[in-house]
């Protein structure tokens, strides 16, 4: 009998032509497909074997337990089915990519992983501007805003990195991240929300730190969303035209 085996795979950012064609391979031949609530329910097209199991997962929402979750990857994948667990974005991303790969090479389960596109990338691919940029940093650092005991990121260390800040799970507690950053980042930094990035929902909007929540709370803007905070963001007013507030055609 063939080795158990489950292939985590991500389903990227909602656009289904940004999957890897390993990606759509892994679905065409998946048997039982555990999907993520924020991928993209089309995505079960490219999988018509498969008996489809959703497990959402969504902040603030009741979601499927992860624990449940991971004895449903053991149980199929140890009945010698082709299990793909399909999660949204990039797989080893604020996924809980490590609790599943631990639990399941506990329990003998080999485990694969397909790359997704993250949110976070798709957002700075919306708004034409790279996360790096010789003229403003020498890196980005991603981070999410949703601690398991709820507590704040390091924003001071955070700012001091000099880094783009690509901040996850955060638009519930925006004010909170806003005036966190402005106790050490100049209310002038440039700052932008991408809501839905790449898909036909999706919505942008440019600012500065001292205006970001403020201005998104006033354009309605609310999860799935990605914030970006630093200089590098700036590039994107020559890109979108200098437009403050622009919204999917």
């Amino acid at each position: 009998m063939p080795q158990a085996k489950v292939t985590l795979l991500g389903a990227g950012p909602g656009d289904l032509e940004l999957l890897t064609l390993k990606a759509a391979r892994a679905l065409a031949n998946a048997e039982i497909l555990l999907l993520d609530e924020l991928a993209n329910a089309d995505i079960v097209t490219l999988a018509p074997q498969a008996r489809v199991i959703k497990v959402g997962k969504r902040g603030g929402c009741k979601s499927t337990p992860q624990d449940f979750i991971q004895r449903l990857m053991r149980r199929y994948a140890l009945q010698g089915k082709r299990v793909v667990r399909v999660k949204g974005g990039e797989v080893l991303l604020f996924g809980r990519a490590g609790e599943e790969i631990r639990f399941l090479h506990a329990a003998g389960v080999e485990v694969e992983i397909i790359n997704g596109i993250s949110s976070g990338l798709a957002a700075a691919a919306s708004l034409g501007i790279s996360l790096t940029h010789r003229d403003h940093c020498q890196g980005v650092t991603f981070v999410t805003a949703h601690a398991q005991d709820d507590s704040e990121p390091n924003w001071q260390a955070l700012a001091a990195t000099g880094t783009t800040l690509v901040i996850y799970m955060g638009m519930s507690r925006i004010a909170q991240i806003s005036q966190g950053l402005l106790a050490h980042l100049p209310a002038h930094t440039p700052a932008a929300v991408v809501q839905w990035a790449s898909t036909a929902r999706e919505r942008r909007l440019l600012s500065s730190l001292g205006q970001l929540a403020s201005e998104a709370s006033a354009a309605g803007m609310g999860s799935p969303a990605i914030i970006l905070v630093g200089a590098a963001v700036g590039e994107a007013q020559s890109t979108l035209a200098n437009a403050a507030w622009l919204a999917a055609a």
